[in-house]
């Protein structure tokens, strides 16, 4: 068995996608793999190291890596009605998010792409791990913060607001899904080795729903703070057709957002 070590987040779709393979319940092809638990932005930092041969990645931070990293078909997070969520304690105007302190989950996640397409002129931003951006909110540390993953689901219940769904007015703009994230191969490790990871991930999701009671256990292990019932409402949004193969559409919505990134850059 060759060992390789792969990046993901302790996020539920994340901790379902990979279940089968980490736990050889489907055919690795000689490999076994080791986890490195980390939060997206954590992951994204490690890959301009370029330290992990196998990684989740935002593909905010993959626009930067495009010649270190190849983008595999399965395992990403892309689809509809899934994007990140503008909120605050109270309402706020235009104006007023000029001159407010925005807390943002990471500087190279998909969610501050947005925020910088949509709110150019929000310039105050404070980097906060994505699980802490509510409280942020609500002990008044920033007046409005972006949050990601399950926080949409949980944000209504601490009577916090709604500003903008980020993902939405994507959406509505481009008439294409979101891209999130990605699971990604070192460049330097083939073609062959991109092929086979890309067989294996693909066989590790449809273990997993094939045996969704076995693989929600793995899932529990990683997210004890939230309720099933979340989880689930995690992984039916977040791993989706998307996830199990981009498709044209999802191609196509992955070329839309890096003409939109390069409007950033210039």
């Amino acid at each position: 068995m060759t060992k390789v070590k792969i990046g993901l987040s302790p996020c539920p779709n994340d901790t379902f996608i990979f279940y089968a393979l980490l736990h050889n319940k489907v055919d690795c092809e000689g490999y076994e793999f080791e986890p490195v638990f980390e939060d997206v932005e954590s992951l994204n930092e490690k890959a301009f190291q370029i330290e992990l041969p196998i990684t989740k990645l935002s593909f905010h931070a993959w626009l930067y890596l495009q010649d270190k990293y190849s983008l595999l078909d399965s395992g990403a997070a892309l689809g509809n009605a899934c994007g990140p969520l503008l909120i605050s304690k109270e309402l706020l105007s235009n104006e007023d998010l000029k001159t407010s302190t925005v807390a943002i989950p990471g500087k190279y996640t998909t969610a501050h792409l947005l925020l910088k397409l949509f709110y150019p002129y929000i310039t105050n931003k404070k980097e906060i791990i994505f699980s802490e951006i509510e409280n942020a909110l609500l002990k008044e540390e920033v007046s409005a913060g972006v949050i990601i993953h399950e926080n949409r689901f949980t944000y209504l219940s601490k009577g916090l607001k709604k500003i903008c769904d980020l993902g939405e007015r994507w959406e509505n703009e481009t008439h294409s899904p979101i891209p999130l994230g990605g699971i990604f191969t070192r460049v330097t490790e083939g073609t062959d080795y991109h092929l086979a990871i890309n067989r294996i991930i693909k066989r590790s999701i449809e273990y997993a729903w094939d045996n969704m009671d076995e693989a929600i256990q793995f899932v529990k292990l990683h997210s004890q703070e939230m309720s099933e019932e979340v989880m689930k409402k995690h992984i039916y949004l977040y791993v989706n057709n998307y996830t199990d193969s981009l498709g044209d559409d999802g191609n196509k919505a992955i070329e839309v957002l890096k003409n939109k990134f390069n409007t950033v850059l210039s």
